[in-house]
């Protein structure tokens, strides 16, 4: 198939595509006319990249599971580099979450301290009313 073709089956563009061959991920065949020419396995390598970038690998991350693929295996990810890959992934995600948990650990420690100055404020009065918005609707 040609490149169009491809980066329509792939949802993709043809500059992605071309960005790809120019980094090595995707193969540069060419036929007798000059046309880029791919094939169905060429394919399975967008989906294996595209898929990997929606779980948040940049794309150079994406390279030893493309390797595999191209080395024959029948899954990008049962190669070992690619399951370093995988473990280095869940390394990065487990820190974000952790530093994501302390950020809301501490602005809820925030809240708790400013509900109860604000309540403090105003003995038996009503309750303070915020007057920020959101997504511009008011309360």
């Amino acid at each position: 198939m040609r490149i169009g073709e491809l980066a329509e089956r792939a949802g993709t563009t043809t500059r992605t595509l071309r960005y790809y061959e120019s980094r090595g991920l995707l193969p540069a065949r060419r036929a007798v006319n000059g046309y880029r020419t791919y094939d169905e396995d060429d394919l399975r390598l967008l989906q294996q990249i595209r898929t990997l970038q929606d779980f948040g690998f940049d794309l150079e991350e994406t390279r030893p599971f493309v390797d595999c693929l191209r080395a024959g295996h029948p899954a990008g990810d049962s190669c070992p580099a690619s399951l370093a890959g995988y473990r280095a992934k869940l390394g990065e995600l487990d820190t974000l979450i952790d530093q994501l948990q302390s950020v809301r650990a501490q602005v809820g420690a925030q809240l708790a301290r400013a509900e109860l100055e604000a309540r403090a404020a105003v003995p038996g009065g009503p309750e303070p009313r915020c007057e920020l918005t959101y997504g511009g609707e008011d309360e």
